[in-house]
């Protein structure tokens, strides 16, 4: 089936497709228990209780999308000759890197000595290790890897994640700190909804005197964008309410603490990104998924 261009986003994307509590994304997997973006720690998620898997790209030497959230692999990943840049040595090279005895050092706790196993995948091989999960993709630093977009897009379609019915059970959304990379995505696959991720403080906190600043940038996103992911730090109910006002879905990022879950929750937000997501299910647990006004269903 042919990718599907201007489908009625939002009554499908952020509508009747979303489950009936705020989402519960994985941050990198269950990455409080397991090695971050390794097939041990998508697996934990899930099991936790997870409605999708994040995952952040790095474009290799011969142009393969690596999941990796550091643009070098020096923090999370040893072996001989595993540091240095992503983008200058070939998917092969980074395959042979352990992805989880760093782990096992940081976090003698949690430890595990099959995490030594883990290795480094492409995207396209989780995509084909969990054949039915949602995903929430992140081009990293866009801008230094130039075509990353027009790859992700190309790894999509094979993956038949773009066909009428991925896009209507919401089995992508891609996000990016780097507005241009959105926009690109946008022209390549208008159908996949698209977050802004925000650094802390990129939108004035809203008061009552005072929100044209924020009306401002949140008009912006809008226009090219379905939701945000701002610092748990920035949210208020009153930049929740005026981003649903906007269209815009409100996923924070990254909420580990039960307090602030809880109060994450009660200012309205959509969904959040945690390490702990055994911990964020039960914090969603019998709270309704926030309404989008009506007249979002057809944007």
């Amino acid at each position: 089936m042919r990718p599907h261009a201007l489908l009625p986003l939002l009554g499908l994307v952020l509508g009747a497709a979303l489950p009936a509590q705020p989402l519960v994304i994985a941050h990198r997997g269950d990455s409080w228990r397991a090695p971050e973006h390794t097939i041990a720690a998508w697996r934990l998620a899930l099991a936790s209780g997870a409605d999708v898997l994040e995952q952040d790209l790095q474009l290799t030497s011969d142009g393969r999308l690596l999941v990796l959230h550091d643009e070098t692999g020096e923090r999370t990943l040893r072996g001989a000759d595993c540091g240095g840049a992503v983008r200058d040595r070939p998917l092969a090279h980074w395959q042979r890197c352990d992805a989880g005895r760093w782990f096992n050092e940081r976090h003698p706790d949690r430890a595990d000595p099959a995490y030594t196993t883990e290795r480094l995948v492409a995207l396209e091989a989780v995509l084909a290790a969990f054949p039915t999960a949602r995903f929430y993709i992140e081009t990293k630093a866009p801008e230094s890897a130039p075509g990353m977009e027009d790859s992700l897009v190309a790894v999509l379609t094979r993956a038949r994640l773009r066909t009428r019915d991925a896009v209507r059970l919401v089995r992508v959304r891609l996000q990016s700190f780097s507005e241009a990379s959105l926009k690109r995505l946008r022209q390549l696959a208008p159908e996949l909804p698209r977050i802004q991720l925000l650094d802390r403080g990129a939108i004035p906190a809203p008061t009552a005197t005072d929100t044209l600043p924020a009306a401002q940038a949140l008009d912006r996103i809008a226009s090219y964008a379905q939701g945000i992911g701002p610092s748990r730090l920035d949210v208020t109910p009153a930049l929740v309410a005026m981003a649903h006002a906007r269209c815009l879905v409100v996923h924070p990022y990254t909420v580990n603490e039960s307090a602030e879950m809880e109060r994450l929750l009660e200012a309205g937000v959509d969904g959040m990104f945690s390490d702990r997501p055994d911990v964020l299910r039960h914090a969603v647990a019998g709270r309704p998924s926030p309404a989008l006004p009506a007249h979002c269903a057809g944007r």
